[in-house]
């Protein structure tokens, strides 16, 4: 039983990967606009119909589809930002959650309106493909998606400390108004930072394209695990992101080996509580996460 551990954990941290992929916009999102945004997955949903049709009448790969969802999906999410977020950015958290809910709910019914409730499906030639690397077989899709989650992250993470945007982005953050009196305009910083959001939404959607299959609301049960995840890892930490995912990848493919499928998800969600109850802040929070920065 333990000669199998070592591939175990492999491919843990390969669905880890992808759960980090879900939860890097959701908490770039939070970090910078303090809003929870419910609507993350129907991004994802969205993102993963154009690589789909892109791929059904052009015959586009799902993962070079990705060079036209995303700025799409980014222009799309600019404009939510304007016209909703913009809004309800001050309001009582009970507001933002409402209207967020409410944008998810009208988003997951303008889908099937106009895509109907089947189930749609890409098969590409990598999506059976696996690699065997030091004698552990990896799956192509996973593995990709892991590797894009950690580009993903290292860039986020790169341009908040290295670059004048992100340092402004962090400033806003930890004093809107002192920033605006030193000249940053928050607004366009809010709308830049929900569309990128949004946008890593988009590039998740193209990568699991060959992994899942494509209806209206795949989003839903895509985003349930990512608010774990980010909850798991800090709020508004995209190294936390990373790391959570990793977390519960690993746990639920090992309990689902060693124990039953069925308690995969419990025991996720008990480690989950487990590390709450010790930080409750999350692996990579801190205590008054509401007022601070990104991280």
């Amino acid at each position: 039983m333990l000669s199998i551990l070592p591939q175990l954990i492999a491919s843990g941290l390969l669905i880890g990967g992808v759960y980090a992929l879900l939860s890097i916009g959701l908490t770039l999102i939070f970090g910078v606009l303090r809003i929870v945004n419910f609507a993350q997955g129907e991004f994802i949903m969205l993102a993963m119909f154009g690589a789909f049709w892109a791929n059904t009448m052009l015959g586009i790969d799902p993962y070079l589809s990705a060079l036209v969802v995303v700025p799409v999906i980014f222009f799309i999410g600019m404009l939510v930002e304007r016209y909703v977020i913009q809004r309800i950015l001050f309001a009582a958290h009970s507001m933002q959650i409402f209207a967020t809910f409410g944008l998810s709910v009208l988003m997951q019914n303008l889908a099937l309106t106009f895509w109907g409730p089947d189930y749609h499906s890409v098969t590409t030639s990598y999506t059976s493909e696996s690699f065997t690397i030091a004698g552990l077989s990896l799956s192509a899709t996973s593995l990709f998606a892991f590797i894009a989650a950690i580009v993903m992250a290292a860039g986020l993470i790169g341009f908040l400390h290295f670059t004048r945007g992100g340092r402004a982005l962090r400033a806003m953050v930890q004093n809107r108004y002192a920033a605006s009196l030193m000249g940053v305009d928050t607004k366009r910083l809010n709308r830049l930072a929900f569309g990128c959001g949004v946008g890593c939404a988009a590039i998740c959607g193209c990568i699991l394209t060959p992994m899942y299959y494509t209806f209206p609301t795949v989003g839903v049960d895509l985003i349930i695990t990512a608010f774990v995840v980010v909850v798991l890892g800090g709020m508004g930490s995209v190294a936390g992101a990373v790391v959570g995912g990793l977390i519960i990848g690993v746990a639920q493919t090992l309990t689902g080996f060693y124990l039953s499928v069925e308690f995969k998800d419990v025991v996720a969600l008990l480690l989950f509580i487990v590390i709450l109850l010790i930080r409750p802040q999350g692996l990579f929070g801190r205590a008054g996460t509401e007022d601070i920065g990104m991280k």
